[in-house]
């Protein structure tokens, strides 16, 4: 009984939870005074995401009869961007998603998002803008830009861009103790920026132009030494991924090409497989401004603002609550 009547309670102190309401609302602020358009978009949707580092969490809809399967939104990125190609212009939204992944400090399966997207604006433009908001929410001085490469070359004096598989896992399996030999370059470089350069890096820093492979949503272009990188950035603080933004891809045919790759590596693995988004594809068809936008965990980033060390401080009801 003593146990019950401790989880019913909310994981967060009174303190934190106003916090919280005081960043949502200077956060509102940031993009009232910018002229940004709030919107809401569903949370429930027919299609999700194919990468294959995201799990979606299904929701069955009954439909008459018979039963139509749904799924609660890892981002809001595909119906803003049906919004943007209808004219909407620059927009922001702060909502829930959902991925399926294990509960820990920093994660929860359900979590806060705040996204944005910035028509006719590059990639260096919206970082700049992210710093702004941060600067804003945390009152932080400037922020360091590293490029991928930079750091890898930094912290580990490889180029991940040129490096060889059979080289990079060889370093990998000296410097981490692994489970598995057989794993993807992304991933052999995912383990070891996670382990051995997040640790080192400043309080607060971008890391920008990823490895093509690594390209998710965001456009392809060559950067200063002619090689094919994703104009893709993430933001980190405090050794945490807060943000990750891209300077979007707006080829319809391009997109269709990498749900079929996402799709056939899931096979391979042995994962569900999900139905391209067709609503996607013909709003991209219908011409998608040229923007950047960018996603940033509200969780964490409070996280930060208060100093929390597990992400339940900073949440009502974290998901061992509900």
């Amino acid at each position: 009984m003593d146990d019950f009547m401790v989880d019913w309670k909310p994981g967060a102190p009174l303190q934190n939870l106003q916090a919280r309401a005081r960043v949502l609302k200077k956060i509102r602020e940031f993009f009232s005074q910018r002229n940004i358009l709030e919107v809401e978009t569903p949370i429930l949707s027919r299609s999700t995401v194919s990468d294959l580092y995201i799990e979606s969490i299904p929701a069955e809809i009954r439909s008459g009869n018979s039963r139509v399967v749904h799924y609660l939104q890892t981002s809001p990125e595909f119906f803003m961007k049906r919004l943007l190609a209808s004219g909407s212009g620059s927009i922001f939204q702060i909502c829930k998603a959902f991925r399926q992944e294990e509960v820990g400090t920093r994660h929860n399966s359900e979590f806060t998002l705040l996204e944005w997207y910035r028509v006719s604006y590059s990639m260096d433009q919206l970082m700049a803008e992210l710093e702004a908001l941060l600067q804003t929410v945390l009152a932080c001085g400037d922020i360091p830009r590293f490029s991928y490469r930079d750091i890898f070359q930094q912290h580990l004096q490889l180029d991940p861009h040129d490096i060889t598989w059979d080289e990079l896992r060889q370093l990998a399996q000296s410097v981490i103790d692994l489970n598995s030999e057989d794993l993807s370059k992304t991933d052999y470089l995912q383990l070891l920026l996670a382990n051995r350069i997040e640790p080192k890096l400043p309080e607060f820093c971008f890391i920008y132009d990823y490895p093509a492979e690594q390209a998710a949503l965001s456009a392809l272009a060559e950067d200063e030494q002619g090689i094919l990188v994703a104009k893709r950035f993430e933001l980190f603080g405090a050794g945490m991924e807060l943000a990750n933004g891209y300077f979007e891809l707006d080829d319809a045919a391009e997109q269709s090409s990498r749900f079929e790759s996402d799709n056939l590596k899931r096979r391979e693995q042995g994962r569900v497989e999900y139905a391209p988004d067709e609503n996607l594809i013909a709003a991209l068809e219908s011409g998608l401004p040229s923007c950047s936008g960018v996603a940033v965990g509200i969780d964490r980033l409070i996280m930060l603002l208060v100093g929390a060390k597990n992400i339940e401080e900073v949440v009502s009801f974290n998901s061992d609550r509900v």
